[in-house]
């Protein structure tokens, strides 16, 4: 995911951004507990696409304070 699609999206759809990605990440764990994952890879870019969200709503929240 880009980082200038991820900034310039609304704290609401940051959050149900966060959610979806939290359910997919889940779903690739569980298949991969399981044997059934097919690219691995796909979870550290999962990983790193939920850090670059709540980075971006945290930088929200602080200029919002500011």
């Amino acid at each position: 995911m880009e980082l200038n699609k991820i900034r310039e999206m609304s704290e609401m759809e940051l959050n149900a951004e966060l959610i979806k990605l939290k359910k997919d990440l889940f779903n690739l764990r569980f298949q991969h507990v399981t044997g059934q994952l097919e690219n691995p890879i796909r979870l550290r870019e999962l990983k790193r696409d939920i850090a670059r969200v709540k980075t971006i709503i945290r930088e929200k929240e602080l200029a919002a304070k500011a």
